[in-house]
């Protein structure tokens, strides 16, 4: 059903009544599909796009013998008896295919075309001029530093694969092959609402600032999304079905924080069948974050996060980034897939799984990173993420952690790697 895996023990001994985190992984990315729009844009603007279609390599590459060192390119046999061989020009990187006189060596640079009859290059490092003549200290052997044509890579083959999003790396092999446009699905609309009325006039006695719209909105466009701001909607049925209503088909997601739980003022799941659209899940077995509602109004996924600041954070992460990266046609990444020691003991009521702030506190030794937790049992600040490396993960059937022990977790960043 979906591409996203979570640790042993995240579906069982759940509370009652409460969606398995996997299970609700699955359903979040059931409401949606891959988008069948795709658009050619410039090679050099396509950094965070996904290949709508496999990329084939035009040719083989090289495209011809060159040189992989500076150094001296000869024919073997010319050195029969000898080490050394009159000097008789330069090959350049740029210059024309030519050849190789007999008896004699020319002295060629990086990625220069090897001349033709030479059968070996020997490195600078092994060589001394001495007038007009070339000294060898090392004799080479038979394809030394000449990089063969299409030895890299034949013609016809698969560059990037369909699905793939796209990184520097991507637009370097393009770019050698001679691409410069490539296919990619069309972006993702996102439509990001924020819910309440304490939200209006931030600041003020008894409201607060919305935090959630602004951070959703730059993690969905983070995500590869067109996200739109939909502005703040009240703590009023009627009012939230208008809006929601009124949206049409021009999203392929719908991403709003609050008023999803129990409360009083709490609409928004009647709003979205009041809107004509269905509530397919609610309620998932996860701290922080339980309250999350997924649905569909008409062709477009709906998804309520929570109104604490991370636990919306917690929820976009888990819910709607793998979501996007769906309707993009990516596969969506697993989340806390990375291997770690707890630095810390935790007691804690089993249940939900929970997400946590952690810092990279330093590695075992055998390289294992070893985790701080941080934060412990907020949902409504943002703050403890500020000093965080990543989010760790802890299974439903979790009661407590010792240090030592191994948990997972999802760093922020992996260092720059491609």
């Amino acid at each position: 059903m979906h591409d996203v895996t979570y640790p042993e023990g995240t579906s069982c001994e759940m509370t009652p009544g409460l969606l398995p985190l996997d299970e609700a992984v699955a359903l979040a990315l059931a409401q949606v599909s891959p988008i069948a729009q795709a658009e050619r844009i410039p090679l050099a603007e396509a950094v965070g796009r996904v290949a709508a279609k496999d990329i084939l390599a035009p040719a083989a590459m090289p495209l011809f013998d060159n040189s992989a060192m500076d150094g001296f390119a000869l024919r073997l046999a010319d050195l029969a008896g000898g080490d050394s061989l009159p000097l008789a020009g330069t090959v350049p990187a740029g210059a024309a295919p030519r050849d190789l006189p007999p008896g004699v060596a020319l002295e060629i640079f990086t990625g220069a075309p090897v001349p033709q009859g030479a059968d070996a290059v020997v490195m600078i490092e092994n060589a001394r001029v001495a007038g007009a003549r070339v000294q060898f200290h090392r004799l080479p052997k038979a394809g030394d530093n000449i990089r063969r044509a299409g030895s890299d890579q034949p013609l016809g083959a698969r560059l990037v694969a369909r699905g793939q999003p796209l990184r520097p790396l991507h637009v370097g092999l393009l770019a050698a092959n001679g691409i410069t446009q490539v296919e990619v699905s069309r972006r993702p609309r996102v439509a990001v609402f924020s819910t309440g009325d304490e939200l209006t006039g931030g600041g003020t006695p008894g409201r607060i600032h919305d935090a959630n719209r602004p951070m959703l909105l730059t993690l969905a466009r983070e995500a590869g999304a067109e996200a739109e701001d939909m502005g703040i909607l009240p703590d009023d049925l009627a009012a939230t079905t208008r809006a929601l209503a009124a949206l049409g088909d021009r999203f392929d997601l719908i991403l709003t924080s609050g008023a999803v739980s129990m409360g009083g003022r709490d609409h928004m799941r009647d709003a979205i069948v009041a809107a004509g659209g269905a509530l397919t899940g609610w309620r998932v077995a996860l701290k922080p974050g339980k309250p999350v509602a997924f649905g569909r109004i008409g062709k477009t996924a709906i998804t309520g996060l929570p109104g604490n600041p991370f636990s919306a954070y917690t929820g976009f992460r888990l819910f709607a980034g793998p979501q996007i990266a769906r309707l993009a046609g990516a596969a969506p990444a697993p989340f806390a897939s990375v291997p770690a020691r707890a630095g810390f003991g935790w007691s804690r009521k089993p249940g939900r799984a929970e997400v946590f702030p952690a810092r990279l506190a330093g590695h075992d030794p055998a390289g294992v990173q070893i985790l701080e937790r941080l934060g412990a049992g907020v949902s409504a600040t943002l703050f403890p993420l500020t000093e965080a490396d990543g989010l760790g993960l802890v299974a439903a059937s979790t009661a407590h952690v010792s240090e030592g022990d191994m948990i997972r977790w999802q760093p922020f960043c992996k260092g720059g790697l491609e």
